[in-house]
């Protein structure tokens, strides 16, 4: 493992807590393609087993996976933009040195779970300028990934109490309402990223339909995607190791890149 800082001069607050991405090297044979990951946690923290644990399922598959540590919750302080300046940095920063890896700059993807699903598919549907951008001297590499995995992500505006909460502490209280990249399907067009989507229809947490209603925001414009729905399991069980039914995922995903040339 190696840790990376995503940012020289920081754009923004922090908690004390600088962003960063730590690669994961992969296993042999090693392919040319990377997954950017963004763990979940509703935007107050990070889950470790939708980060280390993707990443290493991933290198020992053969991919070069970075895992981005971004900013989370800020005591007093709405968190938007910098969650999404983050993961796009880490996209760039991943973009910008392909040649030192061995990766493809045309194979990367990223790939979050619930809130880092929200991200992954705001970094893929949301292009506009950001505050904090304009310092940034690798403003010029693209930020926008080759192909997206969301893991019972947030992809629209809220749809219960539980994910405005969320949503204000991204955003400050009930300026979500105005904020474009807060709902990611409504910013698919046809240069959107191809997607493998994933959710349980029973999950309380985050409810199936964004998942549908990403998928048929994607269909809506032509892109191509993958969408699996499992009958029974509950919010979070990332890689659902030792669950007959939702741990066939990874393997599906794993052939999903396949198809897609990763």
């Amino acid at each position: 493992m190696k840790q990376i800082p995503l940012w020289n001069t920081l754009p923004g607050p922090t908690d004390g807590v600088l962003p960063r991405m730590t690669y994961y090297e992969p296993h042999e044979p090693k392919r040319d393609a990377a997954v950017v990951i963004f763990p979940g946690g509703g935007y107050v923290m990070l889950a470790e087993h939708e980060g280390k644990g993707y990443a290493e399922f991933l290198a020992a598959a053969g991919y070069h996976a970075f895992v981005c540590d971004y900013r989370v919750k800020i005591p007093g302080l709405p968190l938007y933009p910098y969650p999404l300046l983050d993961a796009r940095r880490a996209v760039r920063l991943v973009r910008a040195h392909t040649g030192d890896y061995g990766i493809d700059p045309t194979k990367i993807a990223v790939m979050g779970s619930s809130a880092g699903g929200h991200l992954a598919a705001a970094v893929s549907t949301y292009t506009e300028p950001l505050e904090g951008e304009e310092a940034d001297e690798l403003s010029t590499v693209s930020a926008l990934p080759n192909a997206t995995v969301i893991c019972y992500g947030v992809t629209d505006d809220p749809l219960d109490d539980i994910i405005r909460e969320c949503y204000d502490t991204l955003m400050g209280d009930g300026e979500w309402k105005n904020a474009a990249a807060c709902a990611p399907a409504k910013n698919v067009t046809e240069s959107t990223p191809p997607a493998f989507i994933w959710h349980t229809s029973d999950d309380e947490m985050v409810k199936v339909e964004y998942a549908y209603r990403y998928a048929l925001a994607l269909a809506r414009h032509g892109v191509p995607h993958e969408v699996h729905v499992f009958p029974h399991g509950c919010h979070g069980l990332g890689l659902a190791m030792g669950n007959p039914s939702v741990g066939q995922w990874g393997g599906l995903l794993l052939k999903w890149f396949d198809g897609m040339g990763m």
